[in-house]
């Protein structure tokens, strides 16, 4: 394997890592895959797999909630030779972005130069219901942070041919059309829209809901932009998609249900990890 970046770029040597990851793996991944909560059965999918734990990786960030310890798991899907990353840590639970993205880097550095994303999101347009699947087109960045931070990244501008021109780039259109189309051919119901990140823990109030949605966003989490980030910031393609799992604060009657969320999640869990494979699948027109 080779890195094809500057390891101290974001002031973590990479090597000791890559060193690490190479004494289990031979062979170079080209896609990574960031999967939601639900989404773990997929690895099990794969075929000649091998875990490497976030443990036994120096520089790794660990998770701080419990039972959701980092790995990385390599194989092939779809043809295709694949790393997934699962136990995702967030802004929230206190790390540096440039920590929590270190993971993308790395899988990068191993090789990938497409990823795959997708997250459980709270519902702000009106016409998404529980159990929607939303393609993100864009994304607001209402945490306010990012992995370039610090970094030595210049600021992107249309002069740099490398870097985004317009907020669509950072999910690339023509995947994301194949992927919208073979969701149809699946004859899975299917939306696009603009996610908004927000710091978390605590979920949105009702006054954040209403101003976001003033503001274009069609869902709201905790995760998935500063990961976008850095890998368009590395030049890598991706796709994200989000599980609407409830409305967001303030939009339905009542308080929100973490069991009724949850089986939400396990009801579209089939249609989602179909749609997974065929956007594996798919990658290349």
């Amino acid at each position: 394997m080779h890195t094809k970046s500057n390891p101290d770029a974001y002031g973590t040597n990479l090597q000791p890592a890559l060193e690490a990851v190479n004494t289990h793996v031979d062979g170079e991944p080209e896609m990574a895959l960031i999967l939601g909560s639900g989404l773990g059965a997929l690895a099990e999918a794969a075929s000649d797999t091998t875990v490497v734990e976030g443990r036994e990786i120096p520089g790794y960030p660990a998770s701080t909630v419990e039972g959701h310890e980092g790995r990385l798991i390599f194989g092939t899907l779809e043809g295709r030779r694949v790393v997934f990353v699962q136990g995702r840590v967030h802004l929230y639970e206190g790390y540096a972005v440039q920590k929590l993205t270190m993971p993308v880097r790395l899988v990068h550095a191993l090789g990938a130069e497409r990823m795959v994303v997708t997250n459980s999101a709270g519902g702000i347009n009106r016409t998404f219901q529980p159990g929607t699947l939303m393609f993100i087109t864009g994304h607001l960045n209402v945490a306010f942070a990012s992995p370039g931070v610090g970094a030595g990244v210049a600021p992107w501008h249309r002069a740099n041919a490398e870097a985004p021109e317009q907020d669509g780039d950072y999910y690339d259109a023509g995947w994301t059309d194949r992927a919208e189309q073979a969701a149809l051919d699946l004859g899975v119901d299917v939306r696009r829209g603009v996610y908004a990140w927000m710091l978390g823990p605590n979920y949105e109030t009702p006054a954040e809901v209403r101003a976001l949605e003033r503001m274009g966003a069609d869902a709201v989490g905790m995760s998935t932009v500063p990961e976008v980030l850095q890998a368009r910031m590395l030049g890598m393609q991706v796709v994200g998609l989000s599980t609407i799992t409830n409305p967001a604060a303030g939009l339905a009657s009542g308080e929100l249900d973490h069991d009724d969320v949850l089986d939400v999640g396990q009801r579209v869990r089939g249609d989602l990890m179909d749609l997974v494979r065929r956007i594996v699948r798919v990658a290349e027109g």
